[in-house]
């Protein structure tokens, strides 16, 4: 951690902060997304992708991952659900 200014101490701090609730929400979104894929079942998976998919793009807005990684991720998980029968 800096030691001379009280700001880079401030900006330390924060950036830990952030940092961790940043990794908070990408493994949230990434154990939701592998929770989705590995459903086998039509009407659960649906569920499970509007949980998802709200997640995602709580994450997208948030600026933890970019907004076409988000997009893509979502095509991504619904066409796999429309495969399921």
């Amino acid at each position: 951690m800096p030691l001379r200014h009280k700001s880079a101490q401030k900006r330390a701090r924060q950036t830990l902060k952030r940092t961790k609730r940043n990794k908070n929400q990408k493994v949230l979104m990434k154990s939701s997304i592998k929770n989705v894929m590995s459903q086998k079942d039509k009407n659960s998976a649906e569920t499970e992708l509007k949980k998802t998919i709200s997640i995602i793009d709580k994450a997208a807005t948030k600026g933890v991952v970019h907004k076409n990684k988000a997009a893509r991720t979502k095509s991504k998980i619904s066409k796999h659900v429309n495969t399921l029968k």
